[in-house]
């Protein structure tokens, strides 16, 4: 059955080949499952995440590709346990965020789409714009006036055009959305074909792992971008009988902005009142997910769960990795933070398989860790 886009409220279904980032109705779209790939048909001789370009949905003829995917998996001490870092800050943005940004853009400029408008706080702008600009696309991103200084830099530096916002992070989305109107708001919360780019990193992890799962996934979740595409892409495996069983997915929040961790413990999938405060890892500030629903799915069919971390935590935890040889931002020391705090609990076996994604590079925010670290 050939892939469409899908309502998950109301099951209503569109054709990929009219430009869409939303439904009839006004809510997020996904892509009906995909069949899933064997070792068989992975592309080896693409040193990127175009090898499973078999598995991905659309007909996307010329992929924007600057090297994004194939990034290291370096394995760390951490207390009694042996986990593996999934270092995606290595993708040539910085941040996991470029897999996203390579298949959606792909796929929307071999639709027809040659400008676009994009909304974030850092990481996914710099992909979108990124690619944009290997791509031959132009691209205006709106981002909140408090975003770090190093991303705008980059977002600008890509060509493209930067309009700051000042508010809560939302407010730079409602600015995107009233624009929409005028150019494609190809936005990396809203548009599929994203998380369609993300579910590589599943792929990508059963092949490290010599065509098996890991155990345990530890993950920063903000709009759910990481979380759903693993979800996604491992579901599909499953589905394929390339695995035996889902890894445990976790979603690591700072307790200042933690939604789905709310969400999670009270065992609801819809929103549930907490006090929202201002955040070190800024990239996982969304007080308001689109997918919470999803989000709280995927947790629950792979017995994972959410895990709220306090602030100093994520500030420890950034210091250990950076003593480590890892250098990231704070929202991918929430991923450790929530490592350490599951680990306490006695959520992992010792010999268990697990992976803690570092979505960003340290460099995105360094004035941030900078003061971290000499604290």
């Amino acid at each position: 059955m050939a892939v469409t886009y899908v309502d998950p409220l109301t099951g209503a279904l569109y054709p990929l080949a009219a430009p869409r980032w939303r439904s009839d109705h006004g809510g997020p779209l996904l892509l009906t499952p995909g069949a899933g790939l064997g070792p068989d048909d992975i592309a080896r001789d693409r040193r990127s995440l175009w090898r499973y370009r078999a598995a991905l949905a659309g007909d996307i003829l010329e992929p924007i590709s600057i090297g994004e995917g194939c990034t290291p998996l370096v394995e760390r001490p951490w207390g009694d346990l042996r986990p593996q870092f999934k270092c995606e800050w290595f993708s040539a943005t910085g941040s996991f965020k470029d897999r996203g940004a390579s298949v959606m853009l792909s796929f929307l400029r071999g639709i027809g789409v040659a400008a676009v408008l994009e909304d974030s706080s850092g990481n996914g702008g710099a992909a979108v714009v990124g690619y944009g600009a290997a791509g031959g696309m132009r691209v205006k991103v709106l981002a909140p006036a408090a975003t770090s200084p190093g991303k705008i830099a980059q977002a600008r530096a890509y060509g493209a055009e930067v309009e700051l916002v000042e508010g809560p992070r939302e407010a730079a989305q409602e600015a995107a959305i009233r624009q929409s109107a005028h150019t494609f708001y190809a936005s990396h919360n809203w548009q599929p074909f994203f998380l369609e780019g993300v579910k590589t990193l599943a792929y990508e992890l059963w092949e490290d792992f010599g065509f098996r799962a890991p155990d345990a996934v530890v993950v920063p979740v903000g709009a759910g971008s990481l979380l759903l595409g693993l979800h996604f892409g491992f579901g599909e495996l499953l589905r394929a009988g390339q695995i035996r069983r889902l890894p445990r997915l976790f979603a690591a929040q700072p307790l200042n902005c933690s939604p789905v961790a709310a969400s999670f413990a009270a065992g609801l999938d819809t929103p549930v009142a907490r006090e929202v405060k201002p955040t070190i890892a800024e990239g996982t500030a969304i007080k308001a997910p689109l997918r919470l629903k999803q989000m709280i799915a995927a947790l629950r069919e792979t017995g994972g769960a959410a895990v709220a971390v306090e602030e100093a935590e994520i500030a420890a935890a950034l210091r250990r990795l950076a003593h480590a040889g890892l250098f990231v931002e704070p929202t991918s020391a929430t991923a450790a933070a929530a490592l350490t705090r599951l680990a306490a609990a006695g959520a992992f076996a010792p010999a268990e398989r697990i992976v803690v994604v570092l979505s960003g590079s340290g460099l995105k925010a360094a004035a941030t860790v900078a003061e971290l670290c000499a604290g």
